[in-house]
């Protein structure tokens, strides 16, 4: 996969993020489906809690919805199941394993974001080979249970003005801040329960793209 194929698959305004605990009662895959059918082209799998073999069926099912579609599908943390189900990406955190460690195990064909929270750990990651990054938590958050404290907008400012590869803003992002946020430059921006704990899924995204 060229560098260019690369930026066309994360060249999307909403980066949606899964998180079965928040999504009342509904499984991964109907959220999944509700969120493409209200338009998402750029999801990602995140489920810190299940097993090894509970993620890697729900990512196949996952792959197989969002191929219909040409949707981009990112697994979170684990390598070895965005192989197994050819998913477009794996995403990365500062304690995961070592970017150059994921990238000798998929090649160039994957995509490979990782988690950053700071200006020098944003210029590690374009150093190291990061095909995106994320610049957060913009917010407090409390969908991730190790999650760092908020870094807010000054960081994404100097995203905007020095990265040169894709980055998406995330954590604690919702309907309304997201204006505040894109008003700051952000071309890409993440979601997660003002997603998934809608009642109305695909009401939610079109409201989110309006």
């Amino acid at each position: 996969m060229t560098n260019e194929t690369k930026r066309r698959k994360l060249a999307y305004p909403l980066y949606a993020i899964t998180a079965e605990e928040h999504s009342a009662g509904r499984s991964n895959k109907e959220v999944v489906r509700d969120m493409l059918a209200g338009g998402v082209k750029l999801i990602q799998y995140r489920e810190k809690e299940k097993s090894g073999r509970e993620k890697y069926l729900e990512c196949m099912e996952i792959r197989k919805l969002t191929e219909e579609v040409a949707a981009t599908f990112i697994v979170n943390d684990n390598v070895d199941i965005a192989l197994a189900v050819k998913a477009d990406g794996v995403h990365l955190g500062q304690d995961d394993m070592p970017i150059e460690t994921a990238r000798e195990l998929v090649g160039e064909d994957i995509i490979i974001g990782l988690s950053t929270h700071s200006p020098r750990q944003a210029q590690e990651a374009v150093a190291r080979g990061a095909d995106y990054i994320g610049v957060g938590p913009i917010f407090p958050t409390k969908t991730k249970k190790d999650v760092c404290p908020a870094v807010g907008l000054e960081y994404l400012d100097y995203a905007v003005k020095n990265i040169d590869i894709p980055f998406v803003a995330i954590g604690g992002i919702k309907l309304h801040n997201m204006q505040e946020v894109a008003a700051h430059g952000a071309t890409c921006i993440a979601m997660v329960t003002e997603i998934v704990g809608a009642s109305d899924i695909q009401a939610r995204v079109r409201e989110i793209f309006s």
